[in-house]
């Protein structure tokens, strides 16, 4: 046994652990997957075994996990206080295994990695930093559609701490996986609107982390930044050396009301209005530290319908694309049984479940699959993500994909 000591502040509320915890003396605290819900329940742990440790010998793969990102954060001068809030989650560690034993993206590293591009971004290499991650992660959406769909609203569904960063991922895959689905545009167009997605708030990547912590009502400054980041985020990308007309102009409109229909428009506006459905979806599945996200089934319907209340045609398209219950979703079936959504299924309301809880409402252990097509695991409502006692390392659901 090699144990070593961790700081109180290093384990993450909420969700699941990445390795046994031990106390001082080896004592069994609790078990990898436990969700420790509150800092009393915490600080109960700590009085019981003195100290918090890990047993490296026993999780070291996750422990390396956190270090190397420690590191990774190190060298790429990130401030210190983002260091000293760094937590661990079940989710660090490079890639598990999925079906057929392929590799799992790192989704805490592409997560690090945007941020780092996004928060500060240097003219310098912005370019090729920024063209890797995008090539990346429209990799994973033509050949995995449904493992990045649930990773990015999973992840998007209790992330605060890297918000900007996980909320423009998102809504760059959804933008570039509805534009390949179902409006079936050609290639150099669905890369168009994923570089619109992933930069449209690159002028206000650090104030979206900022809000996303923040308690008291926004400031007159910030209130400025956040009503005028499309024009500066354009100027920005232009400062960065992109050129691109079309990818310039959508992220310039992606908050500009404009309905009617898609004929009407131009590309670039048709992009803006497709960047802007996944925006309004993504940040109403987004927590904050002063709210808790909206179900779903609300951030489909705020997608759904536009400015005039009437069904947007781009909306529509995202809908009809997602599912109702897109992946990363949380639903009760007719048996009572609660799961994730993991698949999309023939229909937009017949996705294909991952049971965590039994009608019981106690943990099923290892995730159930059921096909909610068939009568008894139809899907009768949305379950919020705070509601669901069971929080599953995400690589674990991945891997049934």
């Amino acid at each position: 046994m090699n144990l070593v000591s961790l700081n109180i502040e290093s384990i993450q509320v909420g969700h699941p652990l990445p390795f046994v915890l031990r106390g001082a003396d080896g004592a069994l605290l609790a078990q990898k997957g436990y969700v420790i819900r509150t800092r009393e329940e915490l600080a109960t742990m700590v009085a019981r075994g003195r100290e918090l440790c890990v047993d490296t010998d026993e999780s070291g793969g996750s422990h390396r996990a956190y270090l190397a990102q420690l590191q990774r954060m190190l060298i790429a001068d990130t401030n210190l206080g983002e260091i000293a809030s760094m937590k661990m989650t079940a989710a660090d560690g490079a890639g598990g295994r999925g079906r057929g034993g392929k590799t799992l993206p790192d989704w805490p590293e592409l997560q690090l990695r945007a941020t780092q591009i996004l928060r500060a971004p240097s003219a310098s290499d912005f370019g090729g930093r920024f063209q890797a991650l995008h090539d990346e992660l429209n990799r994973l959406c033509e050949h995995t559609p449904d493992a990045t769909l649930l990773a990015l609203i999973y992840l998007s569904a209790q992330e605060t701490r890297m918000y900007s960063a996980t909320h423009s991922m998102l809504v760059s895959c959804v933008c570039m996986v509805v534009a390949r689905e179902m409006l079936r545009w050609p290639e150099a167009r669905v890369q168009q609107v994923g570089h619109a997605g992933l930069s449209m708030n690159i002028a206000m990547t650090e104030l979206q982390d900022q809000l996303a912590q923040q308690t008291q009502p926004l400031t007159a400054a910030q209130i400025a930044g956040v009503e005028d980041h499309a024009a500066r985020s354009e100027a920005l990308l232009r400062q960065l050396g992109v050129a691109d007309p079309l990818w310039l102009e959508a992220v310039r409109c992606h908050h500009h009301r404009n309905p009617g229909p898609l004929d009407k428009k131009s590309e670039a506006q048709q992009m803006a209005r497709l960047v802007q459905r996944a925006d309004i979806f993504g940040a109403r599945l987004a927590p904050r530290v002063a709210r808790s996200p909206m179900p779903v089934t609300a951030a489909m319907q705020a997608s759904y319908y536009d400015e005039d209340h009437k069904v947007d045609e781009m909306g529509a398209a995202l809908v009809k694309t997602l599912g109702v219950y897109p992946p990363g979703a949380f639903v009760r079936l007719a048996s009572q049984e609660v799961g994730v959504v993991i698949r999309r299924g023939a229909t937009a309301t017949t996705p294909r479940v991952a049971v965590v809880t039994n009608r019981d409402g106690m943990p099923t252990g290892e995730p159930i699959p059921r096909e909610s097509g068939m009568p008894p695991w139809k899907v009768t409502g949305v379950v919020a993500f705070k509601d669901v006692r069971v929080t599953l390392p995400l690589d674990r659901l991945l891997s049934l994909v």
